[in-house]
């Protein structure tokens, strides 16, 4: 089998406005960033919203784990089969980022003959996005220390400043600095830190902003520290969400590119679902459902991150109504949480199968809070028995899940047609009746117990000293009724990633929470969660390169 980037790069890509042109967009509406990429116009937009919306359907899956699962994968290969059954099909996802590319996951385009394209410079700088993200980011961040340096006039205490610094790369050395050395004309000397990009509330911003308007209101609302007094202060006590939005005037529109087999995908925002709200932009979900028949979108890492933000905070704000839920799995991830070894995971093992099916019962269970129809599918291995294929289906109709087995990986948009047409059929057959999981009244407290006791099947949540503190001071701003956005581990329904399978009594330790008052949401510290990533002892960055005719090699 050759690598995803050969793959890719042996694929034949259609010019950007002929993959546009089949969900009727008009050239004069695609921004050019080369050939095969392309950002839409604000224009597209007030032709296209009194259509129709299509069908939604949202693809997660189990807790992951390093047997893989294949996700992305999964969803780009749904969208390509739906496209060879003749539907009208739009894929919106969300854009990679630079820091896991180059440190431990690799990219994020899918893989196999299941991919989204041009997989290198999505992968890379794409159309600069993320850099927008963290210039504007930036940017705010020398306007404090500047106006500390200039005299302080809104009396900022230096103590309570909240907002951090932001790069697009796994780096811990920038978990925790100082800035200000120097002497008296190099600033007000004061510990900082840097968190990655697409942890940035203004990613979370640019992913929820509706408009041009939204996004410079909801600059102007973020929260960089408070006074002496305890007062709040925000970017619009600065004057900064002027130079903030034009940082982002680009960046804001969606980007349009292709899979492998030229279904069109919407590719706009990338926020994290363990530090972040896990989602791609309400702008690109939305343009999505205008263009086509069927939407297939995903949210980061398990459902019990990235799928329960989708619903409760994504399409809360956004008034999105999702159709179905595909729950992607593996039976290597499921042997893996049933504590087999990852070495042994090619071996057939019904009774670890069994023991770790726990955990896609439980994302099973959850989804259905939500009263959505939910779709499992096996990402299938060559490894894989007829014998465990056969335990799994049984059991996920036994809980009346609709099982269907993905072969995309191998096979392309032809290995997920069986998947296609189970969901087709669902779609057809179910009814939605959507509901967030709890209502933005309920107190801080009681919405953590509820996301806890009902999505992780926790038994309680433990508040630290400082998350109390934190609570009373959301509270006295008044910003109390807004959703939550947990900050948790991705390789656990637990906050401690080494307990697998579905955990029984185990509580949720919230040490910190801050309010992004500009996204809109509170976001809840866990367990030992880092919002500034590091690299692993061989980063995936050793592995890329770029040889004499220009091809970049070692990308995955």
């Amino acid at each position: 089998m050759k690598t995803d980037i050969q793959i890719a790069q042996e694929a034949t890509l259609q010019p950007i406005k002929d993959v546009a042109a089949t969900i009727g967009i008009k050239e004069e509406d695609l921004e050019y960033y080369g050939k095969y990429k392309a950002k839409l116009s604000d224009e597209l937009w007030e032709q296209v919203k009194g259509n129709s919306d299509g069908k939604l359907v949202l693809v997660t899956a189990i807790n992951p784990t390093p047997a893989g699962e294949g996700k992305t994968t999964v969803t780009v290969g749904l969208g390509q089969a739906m496209a060879q059954l003749g539907q009208k099909a739009v894929l919106a996802l969300r854009e990679p980022s630079l820091g896991p590319c180059m440190g431990l996951k690799g990219g994020a385009t899918g893989g196999g003959y299941s991919q989204v394209a041009p997989m290198e410079e999505i992968n890379l700088h794409f159309t600069g996005d993320i850099h927008a993200v963290t210039a504007a980011h930036n940017l705010l961040s020398a306007m404090i220390d500047n106006h500390l340096h200039q005299g302080n006039s809104l009396g900022i205490d230096p103590r309570q400043i909240l907002w951090k610094r932001v790069m697009d790369m796994n780096d811990r050395a920038l978990r925790n600095i100082v800035v200000g050395l120097g002497g008296k004309t190099h600033g007000v000397p004061r510990e900082d830190s840097f968190i990655i990009s697409v942890a940035s509330e203004v990613m979370a911003i640019l992913c929820l902003a509706q408009d041009i308007h939204d996004l410079k209101e909801r600059i102007g609302r973020i929260i960089i520290g408070y006074t002496y007094e305890g007062e709040p202060v925000t970017a619009k006590d600065l004057q900064a969400p002027g130079a903030m939005t034009a940082l982002l005037k680009d960046a804001l529109k969606p980007n349009l590119i292709q899979t492998l087999e030229n279904t069109p995908v919407i590719m706009h925002g990338g926020p994290f679902a363990n530090i972040a709200h896990g989602c791609n932009s309400i702008r690109g979900t939305q343009m999505a459902l205008k263009l086509g028949d069927i939407v297939i979108t995903e949210a980061g890492f398990g459902a019990d991150l990235g799928a329960e933000k989708f619903f409760d905070i994504k399409c809360r704000m956004g008034g999105l109504k999702p159709d179905a839920v595909v729950l992607v799995a593996t039976i290597r991830a499921l042997k893996y949480n049933g504590l087999v070894p990852k070495d042994q995971l090619s071996v057939e093992n019904i009774e670890a199968l069994k023991k770790g099916f726990c955990n896609l019962e439980k994302h099973i269970e959850n989804i259905k809070k939500f009263k959505v129809p939910v779709i499992v599918t096996l990402n299938a291995f060559t490894t894989d028995t007829k014998e465990e294929i056969a335990y799994v289906k049984k059991r996920c109709e036994e809980l009346g899940a609709t099982f269907a087995l993905s072969e995309v990986w191998e096979k392309g948009g032809k290995g997920g047609i069986d998947l296609a047409q189970k969901v087709l059929h669902v779609l057809e057959t179910e009814t939605s009746h959507f509901a967030p999981l709890y209502d933005n009244t309920n107190s801080i407290l009681e919405k953590l117990e509820i996301i806890a006791t009902e999505i992780y099947g926790a038994k309680g949540v433990v508040l630290t000293a400082k998350a109390q503190k934190d609570i009373k001071k959301i509270k006295k701003i008044g910003l109390e009724d807004l959703p939550i956005c947990v900050a948790k581990t991705q390789y656990s329904l637990s906050d401690q990633p080494h307990l697998l399978g579905c955990p029984k009594d185990f509580t949720i330790t919230v040490r910190e929470l801050r309010v992004s008052a500009g996204a809109g949401f509170i976001v809840a510290l866990t367990g030992d969660i880092m919002i500034m990533p590091g690299l692993p002892k061989k980063p995936a960055a050793t592995q890329v390169d770029v040889g004499e005719d220009g091809k970049i090699t070692g990308l995955f």
